[in-house]
């Protein structure tokens, strides 16, 4: 087992900081978001000198989490989404990163599941086809809070894509919460197509209420809805033994002291996957 930090259990914090914080806490990898790497580049750093700092502080990048709304299908917004391909591929590569997460968001509920997923297939198709000009592969994250939210799904699509560099990433909060994914589906899986596992709590939105990730994820592990035990039984009945991330989307955590969050990540996941 490899452990990742994540990016956005430290969201206001920066780049070189969550390395460092990553290295402190026993952490082998970090898991990067782009709005914090390129906000490095942006301001005076570079990709070569991260990767240094990669190196110097022995913490690889395991993803960069994330390329957002794929299904984007306006000729305009589709070439923007390609150009973002390109450039996150490519600081894949330099910081030699192996995986760059995708997902769709809100962009295509108004269709039916044909179109959307004609969409879908077509424009992972295309990123996966950029991703493997750069030796990067893909994991698709299901989105609870989307029609595009089970673990089915998923599979489907990557079938009908037809790529070898294209897989999902295991997310507990976001196969509970869009409730159409048991983790018997999960146990079954072939573990080639697992490329990581976001380890995290929280509930589905209750009858009435919005969805809101910043209220419906704001739960440290063993607080919310998700059965953390049964996900982890099925992961390991895959054989699975990559990357492992705990992923805490939590406000009020947010406000604590940042390296404090990433030991509780750290001391967290450890305790829950030594039981």
């Amino acid at each position: 087992m490899k452990k990742a930090f994540h990016g956005v259990s430290v969201w206001y914090s920066n780049a070189v900081t969550q390395l460092r914080i990553a290295s402190e806490t026993g952490f082998d990898a970090l898991e990067i978001l782009p709005e914090h790497l390129f906000r490095y580049v942006e301001n005076g750093g570079s990709l070569e000198k991260f990767l240094a700092l990669t190196e110097q502080h022995g913490v690889e990048i395991s993803c960069i989490n994330a390329l957002k709304r794929i299904g984007r299908h306006q000729p305009e917004e589709r070439a923007e989404m390609l150009k973002e391909a390109h450039k996150i591929c490519h600081a894949a590569q330099v910081l030699k990163c192996p995986v760059v997460q995708i997902m769709a968001l809100n962009e295509l509920d108004h269709l039916s599941e044909d179109a959307r997923n004609e969409i879908l297939v077509h424009n992972i198709a295309d990123i996966a086809d950029i991703a493997k000009e750069y030796g990067i592969k893909l994991q698709i994250e299901v989105v609870a809070f989307t029609r595009f939210n089970s673990l089915s799904q998923g599979l489907e699509v990557i079938k009908r894509v037809g790529r070898d560099n294209v897989g999902l990433v295991i997310d507990f909060w976001h196969l509970h919460a869009g409730g159409n994914t048991q983790p018997e589906e999960v146990a079954r899986m072939d573990v080639n197509l697992i490329y990581g596992i976001h380890f995290c709590d929280g509930r589905a939105a209750r009858p009435g209420e919005a969805w809101d990730e910043w209220v419906q994820r704001d739960y440290q592990p063993g607080e919310g809805d998700v059965d953390i035990a049964a996900w982890i039984d099925a992961v390991r009945a895959t054989g699975y033994d990559g990357v492992w991330c705990p992923e805490q989307l939590s406000p009020t955590h947010w406000e604590d002291d940042l390296w404090q969050i990433g030991k509780d990540n750290f001391e967290s996941l450890t305790a829950w996957t030594s039981r």
